[in-house]
């Protein structure tokens, strides 16, 4: 048996597609036009490609997009000033800072400023306790992509055993809210979990979130289940080149599991998709 991929790239470029459609309906009905405001500090030439694709897709989809590169020697005195201008800003709807910071600056600090109807990376308090009791929040864009890639894939995901290995702000803790909220039974597993292979085995969802390439082996995975691999690791590849792997070693994955997600082509492409749509939603809110 050789698992089903399952096709992000494709699926992003539909969701893209339909809230182009719902932008110019929102345009039409209300004059409102989303924005969205991306924040980078420094140079991280990683964070710097990441904010340039987000640039272009945001303009694609219909949407403003504003653009703040900052020094990396920029204060935090100076960051929080700025993030105040974009909170009483009304073209702008969405604000992602985009993380990591430089030292001298508190991410949490920066994180806690940005208003919460705004935050659409959803790493606010504020959206945090949201999720976690089911209110109307901005959900992280990571683990929006991976409960839309999972119910496109399965439908109902409710009763089914969902592990997720991995316990980030980001991806792990809200993945679980998620799966929480679609009447999955829940596990989060980590570096401390006590044999973690067999925990890996009893789940019919797994999702691998630990930034550790190729960490889950084959034989860790039940015949049949789905696999989301959250994983983007560089790894050494012939002619001294580097190559993209997961956090699941995916040769031996795909020999067991009922579908998975490709490293590249699987999550990475939904994360921007869905920041797209959280702006999408906060846009419309702020007109009710």
């Amino acid at each position: 048996m050789t698992a089903k991929l399952i096709d992000g790239k494709a699926f992003a470029a539909e969701l893209r597609a339909w809230i182009g459609t719902e932008v110019a309906e929102l345009k039409a009905e209300s004059g409102v036009t989303p924005g969205l405001a991306v924040v980078l500090v420094g140079e991280d030439p990683a964070s710097a490609v990441y904010v340039k694709n987000k640039g272009i897709q945001t303009r694609e989809a219909g949407m403003a997009s504003f653009e703040h590169k900052l020094a990396p020697e920029t204060s935090e005195a100076d960051l929080l000033a700025l993030v105040a201008r974009l909170n009483a800003d009304p073209a702008v709807h969405g604000i992602l800072v985009q993380l990591p910071l430089p030292q001298q600056i508190d991410e949490q600090k920066v994180l806690a400023a940005i208003d919460p109807r705004k935050d659409v990376d959803g790493f606010h308090v504020v959206n945090v306790g949201l999720l976690a009791t089911g209110g109307a929040g901005l959900v992280p864009c990571t683990p929006l992509g991976c409960i839309m890639l999972l119910k496109d894939q399965l439908g109902d995901l409710s009763g089914l055993k969902a592990v997720v290995v991995g316990r980030s702000n980001i991806v792990g803790k809200p993945m679980a809210q998620l799966l929480l909220k679609e009447s999955c039974t829940v596990t989060i597993a980590h570096s401390r979990t006590r044999d973690l292979a067999a925990e890996c085995r009893s789940a019919d969802i797994l999702v691998a979130a630990v930034g550790r390439p190729e960490f889950i082996r084959g034989d860790w995975i039940k015949p049949g289940a789905t696999v989301i691999d959250v994983g983007i690791n560089r790894v050494p590849a012939d002619g001294g080149k580097t190559r993209l792997v997961g956090d699941v070693a995916f040769a031996e994955a795909v020999e067991v599991a009922g579908a998975i997600t490709p490293v590249p082509g699987g999550v990475g492409p939904m994360t921007i998709a869905c920041l797209l749509a959280n702006t999408l939603t906060a846009a419309r809110r702020s007109v009710g």
